[in-house]
């Protein structure tokens, strides 16, 4: 018999390829960059902290810290106006990863995430972009980050498939109807979403808690030998001289993309 993990949650199931979300990608059925979804809301100036651990690569914890901030940019990807995130990873300390991140929400309600520009840092020099992907490049296809109705049972999706850069992440809808508590309070009808690399086996999978209107709360691990563990610290809204300063931040990466990756060479800039 399987046993439970510390979580709570079931232990993680193998890890099989999964199938495109059921819903066809069409460019004609998104309405515009407004991201509303009950489970991943993304409001332009909306700051959320996560704060926890990760695993070095001798296997010691370090502090990490996700610093992701909602911009009031947009960027066209594969013909959809695309709201633009920005997060920072920070570990031990040093600025780790930041990446720009695409996302728009279709006509029914679900949330589609077309392309990533992660940059990578070494003792907090910028060393190169080899995990970008933008929909519609490269054979890469757009995935989606949350549907609009998320429920038990539902088969197993892809949240981005890019494999010119062996990425391919699949979700599937774990737990729901959870009650949650962290230090910064209590939050009832968590849903807990399985994500996994079926590309990776060896990296495991994350477990993502959900709260409705807030979105992402905590990430676990489950297999992971990097065993990162975060929690929501702060949600907080940035004022119109903090919100500025994210988007120079955001267009300096974005205008550095176009230095760095020829996948980046064919979009348009964000405005």
């Amino acid at each position: 018999m399987a046993r439970a993990r510390p979580d709570g949650a079931p232990p993680p199931p193998p890890s099989p390829r999964c199938a495109p979300f059921p819903a066809a990608f069409d460019p004609a059925r998104f309405p515009g960059t407004a991201v509303t979804n009950t489970w991943l809301p993304l409001t332009p100036g909306v700051r959320r902290v996560y704060q926890g651990t990760a695993r070095d690569d001798s296997g010691h914890p370090q502090s990490h810290t996700i610093v992701s901030t909602v911009t009031s940019l947009t960027k066209t990807v594969a013909g959809v106006p695309t709201a633009v995130l920005l997060e920072q990873d920070v570990q031990a300390g040093e600025l780790d990863e930041q990446e720009l991140a695409f996302f728009a929400q279709d006509s029914d309600g679900n949330v589609w995430g077309l392309g990533e520009y992660p940059e990578d840092f070494e003792k907090g020099k910028f060393v190169g972009a080899p995990d970008t992907w933008i929909a519609g490049v490269d054979g890469a296809k757009a995935g989606v980050a949350m549907p609009a109705g998320p429920e038990l049972g539902q088969t197993a999706y892809q949240q981005g498939d890019a494999p010119d850069i062996d990425f391919l992440d699949c979700a599937r809808t774990l737990q729901t109807d959870q009650r949650l508590c962290l230090k910064t309070g209590c939050h009832d009808h968590v849903m807990i979403v399985d994500e996994w690399s079926p590309l990776d086996v060896a990296s495991g999978h994350q477990r993502k808690y959900y709260s409705p209107n807030i979105g992402n709360i905590k990430v676990t691990a489950a297999g992971d030998p990097e065993g990162e563990t975060l929690e929501l610290a702060s949600v907080d809204t940035l004022d119109a001289r903090a919100l500025a300063t994210v988007n120079a931040q955001a267009r300096a990466m974005d205008r550095n993309a176009y230095q760095t990756t020829t996948v980046y060479a064919d979009t348009p800039p964000v405005s």
